[in-house]
């Protein structure tokens, strides 16, 4: 349900569906580590009944021993306790340490799981869902939401129940030994959870907020550190700076937020705890003058009181990373169910594209009612080259972001071969078309990565396509198939990289070539080598171009003009120049634009 649809009345009850849901999620991922799990309740219970050991031990020592004068022997006696309280303690080291490296090991597991769980949901989103979600977003939930959940694996789960355990231990423990005292030592209960459950609100408010800035700075980082050639070309360093500066501010703030919340709750916690043993020590000092109570009795109790509150303390403690973990467990999960996601093997209709495109009344908007394509028709035959030209913004490379099925449209038809791409197999329909960007990106790694894309190539076949789109010149002088690829393949030329582009599309054999304004970057000396390297690449396929530079596309079979989505007009570069419309304009234009200043054209 969305937030505009929601009344005010639903919105409580559906945030505790939503932390129930959260807690639940974390519960299940838990459920094949149930064996381990076990062996580390059993070490918290033998941890546990070795805290609760040792203060009874030295009430032993006190009362019996150094108070009640008892005759020693074997282990009843100072030197046998004083043994045994070491082997209780060293025991439940042992097992605290088995306990925490169990815990660790399962956390680890648990997060392996879930980072590669997100990721291959991201690798499988729709284009739509992953604009709504942003760079930034789904960064955060990948890393940071994932690291929030470590700390409750590794540092809450198991020490909750350890913490429950030891103070539902020592109250049992306290009311047996003597029950007036055990009434004295529970006064400061209600206060403490009265304290911390007020807090909680408060607590996960500020942490949905600083996650929800945490994304948005990595979404800031990612964007202008991609971009920084553009700030530095630009001088707009300070004023991205302050942009920064603004919200990195309000993360400090909510961050400060954070540490007062955790800094208050602990000397709350102590004051409360100093506060029962000075009533203790006030009413047992009464009760050890009126000779009803023993003094190795009350020093138990001190101990067990300030044992008492240090689960109290974690607990209070923890709650906060408790409510963080279910805001992370949310985040993660509203992407892991999300529902818009392409699965390769859908469709009935499978096997090689041949490379006939028809598109007939086609309609589409990216957001509901504002309209991109409005009613476009055109079919290219097997083997043909077409292009479409227009302003920016025309709607021309939505035109080729349909024909791979990136994006749903809202009404017409689109056919591959005369069958509507719906009913295609989305793998066997994107191996058929290639399409080479404006904009090319290059993944770290060596040329042959890149031209491979995992597909298994052999050789010949990366070295035949880099020798069709007149790359392997600069290929082979840097080291051939072998030569590294830095980030995004800046140690290349723009020249290069669109080189680059077109032999890792021409690898993978296509049967429909798009080119969206694959000349728009390239420098007058190099665009006669990457013309020359389209016309080589383009032999023998359908191919589609969305031209820049009206020039490259003169011999194309058919040249549709996009203006505000619709085809204005359509024909060969002489049918339209000759008509004198839209792309005569954008001829002349292109011409004047050429010209040296004061020339007559």
């Amino acid at each position: 349900m969305s937030s505009n649809n929601m009344i005010p009345g639903d919105k409580k009850p559906e945030r505790a569906k939503d932390r129930h849901s959260s807690l639940v999620r974390l519960m299940i991922l838990m459920k094949p580590y149930t064996g381990t799990l076990i062996i580390c309740a059993i070490c918290v219970l033998i941890v546990n009944l070795a805290e609760l050991g040792k203060p009874y031990v030295a009430k032993i020592i006190i009362d019996d021993f150094l108070v009640g004068g008892q005759a020693q022997h074997g282990l009843y006696s100072i030197t046998g306790m004083a043994v045994m309280y070491f082997v209780v303690a060293l025991l439940g080291a042992a097992f605290s340490m088995t306990q925490v490296r169990l815990m660790a090991r399962l956390s680890q597991n648990i997060l392996n799981t879930m980072r590669q769980k997100v990721f291959d949901k991201i690798l499988h989103m729709t284009m739509k869902a992953l604009d709504k979600y942003g760079t930034g977003r789904l960064i955060t939930r990948s890393t940071n939401d994932v690291e929030t959940i470590n700390e409750f694996y590794s540092d809450v789960f198991l020490n909750l129940f350890k913490d429950v355990f030891l103070l539902a231990g020592i109250i049992v423990v306290m009311f047996i030994m003597d029950w007036q005292l055990a009434l004295v030592a529970m006064i400061g209960v209600p206060i403490i959870f009265g304290i911390t459950f007020s807090m909680k609100r408060i607590i996960k408010r500020n942490f949905k907020q600083i996650k929800q800035l945490i994304g948005r700075i990595n979404g800031f980082f990612a964007e202008n550190i991609s971009g920084m050639k553009v700030i530095q070309a630009f001088n707009r360093q300070s004023d991205k700076l302050e942009e920064f500066r603004d919200l990195n501010k309000k993360y400090y703030h909510r961050t400060m937020m954070q540490v007062f919340l955790n800094s208050f709750l602990r000397p709350v916690m102590e004051v409360v705890n100093s506060l029962i043993i000075a009533l203790l020590i006030w009413y047992g000092y009464g009760r050890i003058s009126g000779g009803t109570l023993q003094v190795g009795v009350l020093y138990a109790f001190t101990n067990y009181v300030k044992q008492f509150f240090n689960p109290i303390n974690d607990l209070a403690e923890k709650y906060t990373t408790i409510e963080s973990a279910l805001v992370s467990t949310e985040r993660i999960y509203e992407v892991l169910d999300e529902p818009s996601v392409e699965d390769l093997a859908e469709g009935t209709h499978g096997g090689p594209v041949q490379g006939t495109v028809e598109f007939k009344d086609v309609w589409f908007a990216y957001n509901e009612g504002d309209w991109i394509l409005k009613g476009i028709s055109f079919k290219v035959e097997k083997g043909q080259k077409i292009a479409f030209v227009g302003h920016t913004g025309a709607g021309k490379s939505t035109i080729i972001n349909l024909i791979s099925r990136y994006y749903t449209i809202q009404k017409g038809q689109i056919l591959v071969d005369g069958i509507p791409v719906e009913q295609w197999k989305l793998k066997d329909l994107r191996q058929g078309v290639s399409t080479v960007m404006q904009d090319v990106f290059l993944f770290t790694g060596t040329v042959a990565d890149n031209l491979d894309m995992h597909a298994s190539l052999d050789r010949p076949t990366m070295e035949r396509a880099l020798a069709i789109s007149d790359a392997d010149d600069f290929v082979n002088s840097i080291g051939g198939l072998e030569a590294p690829v830095i980030e995004q393949g800046f140690n290349f030329s723009t020249g290069q990289r669109q080189l680059l582009s077109f032999a890792r599309a021409i690898a993978h054999d296509p049967a429909i070539l798009v080119l969206d304004e694959a000349t728009a970057h390239i420098d007058t000396n190099t665009e006669e080598l990457v013309q020359k390297s389209i016309e080589n690449i383009s032999k023998g396929r359908t191919s589609i171009f969305i031209a820049h530079r009206l020039s490259t596309i003169e011999n194309c079979d058919q040249i549709f003009v996009i203006d505000d989505g619709q085809i204005r007009e359509r024909g060969t570069h002489q049918q339209l120049y000759d008509l004198g419309g839209i792309y005569y304009g954008l001829i002349k234009a292109q011409v004047e634009e050429k010209q040296p200043a004061g020339a007559q054209p």
